[in-house]
């Protein structure tokens, strides 16, 4: 522990539990030699300020304040935050703030990548990081345990899509609630999260546009409809007290929809396939179809062009389609040749006997 002058103010300087801690005392020596006396004593007596702020912090505590004052307040896909906090409370409820250091989330990590896929693991150290920051910005903690954890390396060019008979067996399997989601989802392309989260005011059935106002890139998104998303969302029954278009009797909106889904998926005799993938199909079927990618990328929502290529090889003919676009226009050219009576092999040699003038500077 140490004192030092920076400017016309001291300062003092001290570690507790291994972290550097400096203060700001102001212009008196005297009273910054005070202040680290007192803090000598406090560290020794285990009674810091940080000590006693912390430990009125349980692990659950945050998680509860997480949920009410930053998830469903500010994301449609809080309900999944809802999983992952308990399967986080597993390991981590009854800890205080200030207990929960690296080295228990590093081994809640490997712990937990023994029993789901490493993205799974990778989620729930994302909100597990979120939500320190967040006890951070509200005085509850001093420092985010998770940031020196290092996420597992993921395969993000996964790409797994339903082929036509697949998606007819499936939507035969799904039941009720479900299958107007699904259909939903395969006409747009929206994320799960979305979809759970759409309010009726998010629509204008008129123009055929749906409005979503928070997004995972943080960017509003206008979606189009087609009839059958249209047709679809216009038959689903309207809750009298509710906004959202899939919600509970109690007007709530549907939390998840992942173990009616995943029985749809068995008696469909569809495997490896995850709620996300149903984005892929969408834009693996635009592509099939021959729409172009800028235009899949708008529908999308990327922000990059880069997210979009990995749909590009499931267009085999899309070199094809390109040359024969030429093909139409050269036929064009061929049209006007012949009416000018000039023959292509002249037009083509007058053509190459200009350039080379003026390449290599002729009269």
């Amino acid at each position: 522990m140490s004192l030092f002058k920076k400017g016309e103010n001291w300062h003092i300087d001290y570690y507790y539990q291994g972290k550097r801690k400096r203060e700001k005392i102001g212009p008196s020596k005297n009273l910054a030699e005070i202040i680290l006396k007192k803090r000598k004593v406090e560290i020794a007596e285990g009674k810091f300020l940080d000590i006693k702020k912390e430990e009125k912090v349980k692990f659950e505590e945050l998680a509860q304040m997480y949920l009410e004052l930053h998830a469903k307040p500010n994301k449609r896909t809080w309900h999944s935050d809802v999983d992952t906090i308990k399967v986080l409370g597993k390991h981590f409820n009854g800890k205080y703030l200030y207990e929960v250091t690296p080295v228990l989330v590093e081994r809640f990590k490997a712990e937990r990548a023994k029993e789901v896929s490493v993205a799974t693991v990778n989620r729930a150290l994302a909100c597990l990081k979120c939500m320190f920051n967040k006890a951070i910005e509200w005085e509850k903690a001093d420092r985010n345990p998770v940031k020196k954890v290092k996420l597992f390396k993921e395969n993000n060019k996964r790409l797994r899509y339903l082929e036509k008979e697949e998606i007819v067996k499936l939507l035969d399997n799904c039941n009720g609630h479900l299958k107007p989601i699904i259909i939903l989802a395969l006409n747009t392309g929206m994320r799960k999260g979305e979809i759970l989260g759409l309010k009726w005011r998010d629509v204008d059935f008129r123009h055929g546009i749906i409005y979503l106002l928070h997004t995972k890139n943080g960017e509003k998104r206008e979606i189009p409809i087609n009839e059958q998303a249209k047709t679809t969302l216009i038959r689903v029954r309207k809750h009298p007290e509710s906004p959202y278009i899939f919600c509970k009797k109690e007007g709530q909106p549907c939390g998840n929809v992942r173990k009616s889904f995943y029985t749809a998926l068995k008696k469909s005799g569809i495997i490896n396939f995850r709620f996300h993938d149903l984005r892929h199909t969408f834009a693996s079927h635009l592509v099939m179809s021959g729409v172009d990618l800028n235009t899949v990328r708008e529908l999308m929502g990327h922000k990059s062009l880069d997210m979009t290529l990995r749909y590009s090889h499931l267009s085999p003919d899309h070199k094809k389609r390109a040359v024969d676009i030429l093909g139409k226009r050269m036929d064009t050219f061929w049209t006007l040749t012949q009416k000018s009576q000039i023959s292509p092999e002249s037009s083509f040699s007058q053509h190459i006997d200009t350039k080379e003038v003026a390449i290599f500077g002729g009269p």
